[in-house]
């Protein structure tokens, strides 16, 4: 799921107590259906205003539709280079952010409250937790800013790392240090040393085994951890572990278009170029038959995807023509900035592989143009001086 996968958030999703309601809304959240989602949570707070739990749904459903908005859900399904620090930051509406921080202070609120009451209430340790994990992804997707980003997410491991001494055999609970110990030991190392300030010291195989043990034994943050773990496969260059996982969640949210691109870049990156395409194919097919989530899938992202997988195949002139088509929509509504900058920059690049320099400059200025903080653009400007090569 293109959404989690490729941004990969620091927290698992908040623990979902039994509520029809909430039921629905999760429903709609792994659909990327944000507004129906957001009403059920809304309605459930009606009910029961005292659960911090709900606005924690609520604030989690605000922050994913704008990164969804962005397209910055999928930025890393193209791009090859897997960066946790090189997106640029989201510039999301006043009120947007003004109502996500609010969702997030009655969370915190209520489970303060409850904790002065009861310190080892492991309910308000968890739902506090995700608060903090929320805020500090926040912070580090939507703000860039690296220390508050990093101070809430110490806060949450900590509430965590308490509730696996109180519970240990709450498996779903461990979730959190196996993303933030595998995240940790993924950046550079001067990156790294910010969490070697806070006693996070990063390990990549070690968070991977945990990810692994929520994605079999967690009972709440199953999905998730499934989520998360075909990222850590994709980013370890272990992408046909991940396809299993893919298609299971595919089973799961039908609706969910991206999944299926997911699973086409999957196939992609394991050296399948068949089921690649006939999985882009497939998109493509429950677009033109109207399947339920299918209508609003823009044709530039289909045909974005099936240029990305024939541009790694070498099939070049077929992806020009692909990037040509998402390039002529970058100006609308339908191409979000990074497939329109990436567009672009393909474009130049296959045109240096076929000894065409003067229309690559033309391509990496006009990304450079379209959107100058894009990671594209940034690569583009290295192409101006040297032509690119494979």
């Amino acid at each position: 799921m293109r959404f989690l996968l490729l941004v990969l958030l620091a927290i698992p999703a908040p623990l979902r107590a039994q509520n029809a309601l909430v039921d629905e809304g999760y429903d709609h959240f792994y659909n990327l259906e944000y507004e129906p989602a957001m009403a059920d949570f809304e309605k459930a707070i009606a009910q029961h205003p005292d659960d911090p739990e709900l606005y924690n749904h609520l604030a989690q459903t605000i922050v994913f539709q704008e990164m969804f908005r962005n397209g910055a859900l999928e930025s890393e399904l193209v791009s090859g280079t897997n960066s946790f620090l090189r997106r640029p930051k989201l510039n999301p509406a006043a009120e947007t952010e003004k109502h996500f921080l609010n969702e997030l202070d009655k969370a915190m609120s209520l489970a303060g409250a409850r904790l002065k009451s009861n310190p080892n209430d492991t309910s308000a340790m968890y739902s506090l937790g995700i608060s903090y994990g929320l805020r500090s992804n926040y912070y580090w997707v939507v703000k860039k800013s690296w220390r508050d980003s990093l101070r809430d997410a110490t806060a949450a491991r900590r509430l965590h790392n308490r509730i696996s001494e109180l519970e240990p055999k709450n498996v779903d609970a461990t979730l959190v240090q196996g993303l933030h110990d595998y995240i940790i030991g993924s950046l550079p190392w001067q990156w790294r040393m910010f969490g070697f300030l806070v006693g996070i010291h990063g390990d990549k195989e070690q968070g991977i085994r945990i990810v692994q043990n929520v994605a079999r034994n967690g009972d709440k943050n199953k999905i998730d951890a499934e989520l998360f773990l075909c990222a850590l496969y994709r980013r370890e260059n272990q992408a046909a572990r991940a396809v299993p996982l893919v298609q299971d969640l595919i089973r799961r949210f039908p609706r969910n278009y991206l999944l299926r691109l997911e699973l086409s870049q999957m196939y992609s990156m394991s050296n399948d170029k068949t089921h690649a395409l006939e999985a882009v194919e497939e998109v493509s097919r429950l677009k033109t038959n109207h399947a339920p989530g299918y209508d609003r899938v823009p044709w530039e992202k289909i045909y974005f995807q099936e240029g990305t997988i024939q541009f790694w195949y070498r099939d070049l002139d077929q992806a020009l023509e692909n990037m040509k088509k998402v390039a002529a929509a970058s100006a609308s509504e339908d191409v979000d900035l990074n497939s329109g900058a990436f567009a672009w920059l393909r474009m130049g690049q296959i045109y240096d592989m076929t000894r065409r320099r003067p229309q690559a400059l033309e391509a990496y200025r006009k990304a450079i143009a379209y959107a100058p903080e894009a990671e594209a653009s940034q690569e583009c400007r290295k192409y101006l001086s040297t032509p690119y090569r494979r």
